[in-house]
């Protein structure tokens, strides 16, 4: 089994160094192959997430941003290209469609992105389409994919999707007569467990196999991280006969995609968390060129006709052939233009596998912070993680620990992306959630009591991730001698000084008072 240092890449670099030491962070960073990316984006301030812990000189630096899976940061490409395109609307108004004076025709520009965007989900151009946003793409694939019958007619997904989903499930039973309480099923982890089994997956398939008419999840489960074993469960939706989706609004960008490798019938995702193309950004889809012959269009608008003749109005529609037959209305350039920027970026870090170079960084940096986090002595096993959540875990006086926390996330690297989801107690949360944020460290929260960080490998670095120095954790004294003598108020505040990186040069916090 690999140390931590092997993992990390430290033990390649100085083999007598380990994770914890205050060097270590610095050491990974000058041997970070994406450390020049992190120039390409505009991450948000200390002063702009109202970081008021941090000293004055440093309220223009950036922030600690674990938080690009909610949403992700600006790219300096994109703000140029959204300023360009408004400069030819312009000057040139609709004439822009056709004959674009930067050579980029608004008919054309969603081909673009396309073509970036088939090496990051591992697929072909017309296997994709740009367009709309994840739920209403949703629905349009499950109108093609969804063909219940009194047999078939179960949706199976996993406990807990994001909701958006949830009511696209049940709004899809509910329109074909359909009872969504016994039409979807969700599948739940075991007992005092956070995720879910492949293998129990797997058998649940194969539990409800003549009554499956769509096996749907997430690729990676939005609130504990999990990274499904998506070609065993598309592989297993088939053998039971059912298709088998995916929303990929937190895959996208973040872990390893070969949708037509792997056979997905179909997927959905947004741009805005992980491919950074600005909130309320346009959405995608895959259809797998197997059923491109097969499965029409079923609600049809013009801009998925044919492109030779979708000007000329016809009246009887004539789908594009492939994902882009989906297409209804004409996409927001301005969206489309701040896609392009970030996926600019991604096909820099490499122009046809950029994902192997950004998941092996994504691979270092989780494992490092999560590191870091276990050194702790507010950590705690999951198995606990009901006790942490009612706030049961006690200190050795039998005190409630206020601070406690466990990480819900799948250890296994082959089980996450670049998600770590730390569980408090639902009443300790938000405090710790508003209190990170005055220090300079922001992530994202759910309740009841979940804080999730996501160390994006593009623009975080392991500086952002070093909490060595405020723990206090090296060869010579361990976490819990120097926070049991750290003279803090409270479980809260020792956890949250620990999260700003005290040996960071740009960063201090101001003197406690």
């Amino acid at each position: 089994m690999s140390t931590v240092e092997e993992v990390i890449g430290l033990k390649a670099l100085d083999p007598g160094l380990k994770a914890y030491d205050p060097k270590t962070a610095t050491l990974l960073d000058e041997h970070d192959p994406l450390k020049e990316f992190r120039k390409e984006f505009r991450l948000p301030t200390n002063k702009g997430i109202k970081a008021t812990a941090v000293q004055e000189n440093l309220q223009e630096e950036p922030c600690v941003y674990f938080v690009g899976n909610s949403l992700g940061p600006l790219a300096k490409r994109s703000q140029e290209l959204l300023n360009e395109e408004l400069d030819v609307w312009a000057t040139v108004g609709v004439t822009g469609h056709f004959d674009h004076p930067l050579k980029r025709d608004w008919m054309t520009l969603a081909s673009k992105a396309t073509k970036l965007l088939a090496p990051i989900v591992g697929a072909r151009e017309e296997e994709i389409a740009v367009m709309g946003t994840l739920t209403a793409n949703l629905h349009l694939m499950m109108s093609s994919f969804y063909k219940p019958t009194k047999e078939r007619f179960k949706i199976l997904c996993e406990i807990k999707p994001f909701p958006s989903d949830e009511y696209a499930f049940a709004s899809q039973a509910a329109l074909n007569g359909l009872d969504p309480t016994t039409t979807v099923v969700h599948l739940k982890p075991r007992a005092n467990e956070h995720t879910l089994r492949t293998s129990d997956i797997l058998d649940a398939i194969k539990e409800h196999s003549s009554s499956l008419a769509l096996v749907l999840l997430s690729g990676v489960q939005y609130y504990t991280g999990q990274y499904f074993a998506m070609p065993e469960i598309t592989k297993a939706a088939h053998d039971a006969g059912a298709p088998c989706g995916w929303d990929l609004a937190h895959g996208v960008g973040n872990v390893p995609l070969s949708l037509h490798d792997w056979d997905v019938d179909f997927a959905v995702w947004c741009t805005y968390k992980y491919l950074n193309s600005g909130p309320g950004g346009i959405g995608g889809l895959f259809v797998h060129e197997k059923w491109h012959k097969e499965k029409g269009v079923q609600y049809a608008g013009w801009w998925g006709h044919d492109e030779a003749t979708r000007f000329e109005m016809p009246s009887v529609f004539q789908p594009i052939p492939g994902a882009q037959g989906f297409q209804q209305s004409n996409p927001s350039i301005l969206n489309i233009a701040s896609l392009l920027g970030s996926l600019e970026v991604f096909s820099r870090v490499h122009p046809t596998d950029p994902m192997s170079v950004i998941r092996a960084k994504s691979i270092r940096a989780t494992a490092y912070l999560e590191t870091l986090l276990r050194s702790t002595r507010f950590f705690v096993g999951p198995h606990d993680g009901e006790k942490v959540l009612k706030g049961e875990i006690l200190t050795g006086a039998d005190k409630p620990m206020k601070g406690a926390f466990t990480i819900i996330t799948p250890r296994a690297k082959a089980e996450r992306g670049a998600q770590l989801s730390l569980l408090f107690s639902e009443e300790a949360m938000p405090t710790v959630f508003s209190e990170m944020v005055k220090r300079g460290v922001i992530g994202d929260e759910r309740h009841p009591g979940i804080i999730r960080f996501a160390p994006a490998p593009l623009y975080c670095s392991f500086e952002d991730l070093n909490i060595s120095d405020a723990f206090g954790i090296n060869a010579a004294a361990t976490a819990s001698f120097m926070l049991a003598t750290g003279g803090r108020s409270s479980s809260e505040r020792i956890f949250l000084d620990s999260l700003r990186p005290l040996n960071r040069r740009r960063r201090s916090l101001k003197p406690s008072v």
